[in-house]
């Protein structure tokens, strides 16, 4: 074995987050770390890549007992960890990011700026984005994808003998994956070996060799890709077999009228003449590829981003548009892809971001101080309701786990009572367990006469939970197809321009 974790024991106050871990990494592998989100697979990352020191327990690299006392001595010893949470500094260049503290130095002591670019085009060739992304450029202009692919290449080329890959695909293009795939095949043969940690069981199978499974911070199996299926490695993550993580519209369950019209809306330079309706109980999917305007669209209609011209209608009335107050007033709430900046307030607690949307409603005798009796009991009901899994409302979101706090962010906006729900990439960066109560919940919704849109990249997220699916491509709706004649191919085609089912 190159590295060997050995009974690796890690507390915090009050919690256990690893319990006499054990796994080991062979040269040239890719060992898939699974698990649900809680379950220690981040900490296990954090004490490997000298972010914490375990409590007990040892690393062993290469035969040599080893202790990490902070991440640039793990670096030093080639440990490389691309972690979920995007480390770049927006205001610097691209070439400065990836080449962070690692600049090619001139005669003079100044950087070679020359070189620095040239070695930063030879570094985006591996994604094939030489000629789409310049090395000057400041990274706070990039999409989130390209960002992504930076966090990526500031680990790649600073020549590591262990990668760790943490959720690297979650803001990735299909192509842009598979360049990763392909570079990480190519490390194998270089004999770098791979830790890969993801919650799409599929990427796992297609690109790991063997597969570890930790529960409540302990580890339940290591097994041979090849042994196992998905629902069996499901089982291990969950302690519980999930038939159909989806769910299923029952028999007598039936979509009502239509309520919620959206006409010929506009917003210059993001999409273009966006008209459809919502019944009643219906979840209508919106899928496409990165940059059609989906999220775009969403928060136009929520009032983040009010559009140029066009009309939504709600109930036979017409709504304003103006703010996300104004949406609100009118029970139209918004999920946002992206629940640590935009979501969540990651330093107040449980009970204060539940409140958040609507503080007025906890207002004491109609004045501006919050009934704390009323709010913690309406907290401590959406805890139990949506399985929140925290010791207290009075908890920071910031201290829980990441399917945890999208549980939070869902229930801020199911407390407003809403009659339309928009989520956004409802379920990125959450395990299988938490998947399968987020879309019971958003079931259970519709069950009473919501209208919930779902944006999503995960395709088969979009198959399994929607009732109608409208695609979208470069700003406009190309395409619409009932769930029951929906394939994955035929989507696909529609988004790529090749298709359509108007």
């Amino acid at each position: 074995m190159y590295l060997e974790l050995r009974n690796i024991t890690k507390t915090f106050p009050g919690v256990k987050a690893l319990d006499n871990v054990s796994f080991d990494l062979r040269k040239g592998e890719v060992h898939a770390l699974c698990g649900e989100n809680g379950a220690g697979k981040s900490t296990l990352i954090h004490v490997l890549g000298g972010v914490y020191a375990p409590n007990a327990g040892q690393i062993i690299i290469n035969g040599e007992d080893v202790k990490f006392e902070s991440p640039l001595y793990a670096a030093r010893c080639g440990v490389a960890v691309v972690y979920q949470e995007l480390s770049l500094v927006s205001n610097l260049s691209v070439a400065e990011n990836i080449f962070a503290n690692r600049q090619p130095i001139g005669k003079l002591g100044m950087i070679n700026r020359k070189k620095l670019y040239a070695d930063t085009k030879e570094a985006l060739k591996l994604f094939g984005l030489e000629n789409d992304i310049d090395p000057s450029v400041r990274v706070g202009d990039l999409s989130v994808a390209n960002q992504q692919v930076i966090e990526i290449l500031k680990s790649m080329t600073n020549n590591p003998k262990i990668l760790v890959f943490d959720e690297p695909t979650s803001s990735l293009t299909s192509v842009e994956k598979d360049e990763l795939f392909t570079n990480i095949k190519k490390l194998k043969g270089m004999g770098i070996s791979c830790i890969y940690i993801s919650h799409h069981l599929n990427e796992i199978f297609e690109i790991a060799d063997r597969v570890t499974v930790l529960r409540d911070g302990k580890h339940v199996t290591t097994q041979n890709v090849k042994d196992v299926d998905e629902d069996k490695l499901i089982t291990y993550m969950v302690g519980r077999e999930i038939s159909n993580i989806y769910g299923r519209r029952e028999a007598d369950e039936k979509i009502g009228d239509v309520y919620f019209e959206v006409k010929n809306l506009s917003l210059k330079g993001k999409f273009k003449d966006i008209s459809f309706s919502l019944r009643r109980g219906e979840i209508l999917g919106i899928s496409g590829l990165v940059g059609a305007g989906r999220t775009e669209m969403g928060m136009s209609i929520f009032g983040v981003m009010p559009p140029d011209s066009g009309e939504v209608w709600l109930e036979g009335k017409k709504q304003k548009l103006s703010s996300p107050f104004d949406a609100i007033e009118n029970k139209i709430a918004y999920l946002t892809e992206d629940r640590k900046v935009q979501g969540l307030f990651l330093n107040m607690s449980v009970r204060d971001n539940y409140i958040a949307p609507d503080t007025f409603k906890y207002a004491k005798n109609g004045l501006r101080f919050i009934n704390n009796k009323d709010a913690d009991n309406a907290a401590e009901e959406a805890v139990q309701k949506l399985k929140i899994a925290t010791p207290s409302i009075m908890q920071k979101v910031n201290n829980l786990s990441g399917g945890n706090q999208q549980k939070v962010l869902l229930s801020m906006w199911m407390g407003i009572n809403p009659k339309v729900l928009i989520v956004d990439e409802p379920t990125r960066g959450v395990d299988v367990g938490a998947k399968n109560d987020i879309y019971r919940l958003l079931r259970n919704m519709a069950k009473q006469g919501i209208g919930i849109i779902v944006i999503s990249s995960d395709l088969m997220e979009v198959l399994g939970i929607s009732d109608r699916i409208l695609v979208m491509k470069e700003g406009q709706i190309v395409g619409e197809v009932n769930c029951d004649e929906a394939t994955e191919e035929k989507v696909v085609s529609m988004a790529a321009g090749v298709g359509t089912a108007l």
